[in-house]
């Protein structure tokens, strides 16, 4: 039997060889508490902090900017709520998208049951925020602008560089969930402006469970989790050497192997692009616009998606959508804000 291609890696992806072998002395050998003050507790904490130069390298920011968590759904409501709670005299209004992940929506639509005023801009129909409609939508008291870098569901690249300029002009916190972004696309956050910025290991060779919420020092924020003080007290618990371990070494290599990386899924996507269109399978989705190597958008002609995936399935695996959805029997919220005609047939490859 030959095993089915899997093309859903923008849900999960498998953890690297390379990163499993770092990892592993860490469950059965070197297994100590990191906040312990003997030897292995030392060596767990010598190998965290390596871990956190690795992934401070691979966004080109500062170690003590990175935070860990387990995963961008908790990264996502640290820095939301926290942020909230914290900066309650600043004011009281978020400006977000109605296209952002279920994670960011269902914070902020928790915050407005706290008296949050939350504004969910409109997209277009390429799935791309008007600058314009940001700039009027800012209030005097808003506190936050929340808007995700690449879009997991269509790979849309959202303006986020000059996102940021509007932010910083008018003195707003930015927040970006990246986790698409990260290893796929450029980040470099000494060239574009953002406060605070999240992704998930399990998205780019590392294991599931582990995240990094990356926050400039000056923004503060109140912990969900209170403890024993780790991460500088904003995220408390005992350190889960092992993830964090492999998660470091996921961005090395991620680092390490970008231009090659980048230009395999680019070629992937553009070889499987001709066939769906050359074999008159589908049409791709977003063509005329620049969005992330490794997610390709089709729309069916003759099938909807559910069904085309069922036929495939001894073949390839894919997705209809955001895997965090895959329990709810619903539409995507991200086709109905595109206002994609024919959305049961939208189908999501992911290299």
């Amino acid at each position: 039997m030959i095993d089915p291609i899997y093309y859903d890696n923008a849900s999960t992806t498998k953890v690297d060889h390379r990163v499993i072998k770092e990892m592993l002395p860490y469950f059965s050998e070197l297994y100590g508490n990191a906040s312990s003050q003997h030897e292995f507790g030392k060596i767990a904490k010598k190998a965290i902090e390596k871990s956190r130069r690795q992934v401070s390298s691979l966004l080109n920011c500062f170690e003590d900017e990175i935070i860990f968590t387990s995963g961008a759904t908790e990264s996502i409501n640290l820095a939301l709520k926290g942020f909230v709670e914290a900066n309650s005299c600043k004011g009281n209004h978020i400006i977000t998208v109605k296209t952002e992940h279920k994670a960011v929506l269902n914070t902020c639509e928790y915050l407005e049951t706290k008296g949050i005023e939350v504004t969910y801009l409109d997209v277009d129909k390429n799935g791309l925020i008007d600058l314009e409609d940001l700039k009027t939508s800012i209030q005097e008291n808003t506190f936050l602008i929340c808007i995700m870098w690449v879009n997991n569901e269509t790979g849309i690249i959202q303006p986020i560089k000059e996102i940021g300029k509007i932010a910083q002009s008018t003195n707003i916190t930015f927040f970006s969930d990246a986790t698409q972004a990260i290893g796929k696309i450029p980040v470099d956050l000494q060239e574009i402006y953002v406060d605070m910025l999240c992704f998930s290991g399990h998205k780019l060779y590392g294991p599931k469970g582990i995240g990094v919420l990356y926050k400039k020092p000056e923004i503060e924020i109140t912990p969900l989790i209170h403890g024993g003080g780790q991460e500088k007290g904003l995220r408390g618990g005992t350190y889960n050497s092992p993830l964090i371990i492999g998660l470091g070494k996921a961005c090395e290599i991620a680092k390490s192997e970008f231009k090659e990386n980048f230009l395999s899924l680019k070629t992937k996507k553009e070889e499987l692009e001709k066939h769906f269109t050359a074999n008159a399978i589908g049409i791709v989705n977003f063509k005329d616009i620049e969005t992330a190597p490794h997610i390709l958008s089709i729309t069916l002609n003759n099938f909807e998606a559910d069904e085309f995936l069922m036929m495939k399935s001894k073949e390839f695996l894919a997705s209809t959508g955001s895997a965090c959805n895959s329990e709810i029997i619903q539409q995507s919220h991200v086709l109905n804000a595109l206002k994609i005609k024919n959305a049961e047939k939208v189908l999501r490859i992911s290299f």
